[in-house]
């Protein structure tokens, strides 16, 4: 009896990554795109911009280890320390036209040894939501990534939050699974959903939030043609 084997006797070990080499730590730098900018967060410049944008809504705070803030210099507190460390690396998301910030979002669990990095502590504003800026500053988050020469880029949430597991996979993110009783947030367990795109995906998904994004796909009153769920849905690998 012969037993086949594959022609490459490590072939059960993995597939090879041919001149793999880590990339580097992402550098505290500005992201422009057409709507907004992404400037590396400044407690003095941000910080009461960043406030009066979330004022009166607590419910942002909803699924976060942190807030809400009941006054901006509290909100400050808390940017001065995340600023001052490198990993999470924090921006505020800012209006191009008119140079308000208007949400924040970091990366983080930034292991350039594993070529892995995640995008998280994300908190828009009413006026973000939903918006170019908003899918804008995702694109150009997971742009500089890929850019960088990272493989994997990953979205982790509550399992509870609907709201960010529907935006995960709008913006092209794959689930991977929930990790039950990953932690607890607030004094309540939280199981954490993972999703995760690769480097291999990223062509399509790139083209696919560029031809979102172009002035084209809207109408005179805003109103998008083709919805970026209907671009990026072929992008992902499972649903979840």
């Amino acid at each position: 009896m012969t037993i086949q084997t594959d022609s490459d006797p490590d072939s059960n070990l993995g597939a090879p990554v041919p001149n793999w080499s880590p990339p580097p730590f992402p550098g505290r730098s500005t992201l422009q795109g057409r709507y907004c900018r992404l400037e590396p967060l400044d407690p003095a410049r941000h910080a009461q911009g960043l406030f009066d944008a979330w004022e009166g809504v607590d419910a942002l705070w909803d699924y976060m280890p942190i807030g809400p803030f009941a006054t901006a210099a509290e909100y400050r507190v808390f940017a001065d320390q995340v600023s001052a460390g490198a990993d999470p690396q924090f921006y505020a998301v800012c209006d191009l036209d008119t140079g308000a910030p208007l949400g924040q979002a970091s990366y983080l669990r930034i292991a350039p040894e594993a070529g892995s990095i995640e995008v998280g502590w994300i908190c828009f504003s009413p006026r973000l939501k939903r918006s170019r800026l908003a899918t804008e500053a995702m694109y150009l988050m997971m742009k500089n990534a890929f850019d960088l020469g990272y493989r994997r880029y990953e979205w982790k949430c509550n399992a509870l939050n609907a709201a960010s597991r529907r935006a995960a996979q709008r913006f092209g993110f794959s689930f991977e699974g929930v990790f039950r009783q990953a932690t607890v947030s607030k004094g309540r367990n939280r199981d954490t959903a993972w999703y995760a795109t690769i480097d291999s995906e990223w062509p399509a998904l790139g083209s696919a939030f560029e031809q979102w994004l172009d002035p084209a796909n809207f109408d005179a009153a805003g109103r998008q043609y083709r919805a970026l769920s209907t671009l990026t849905e072929p992008c992902l690998f499972a649903k979840g």
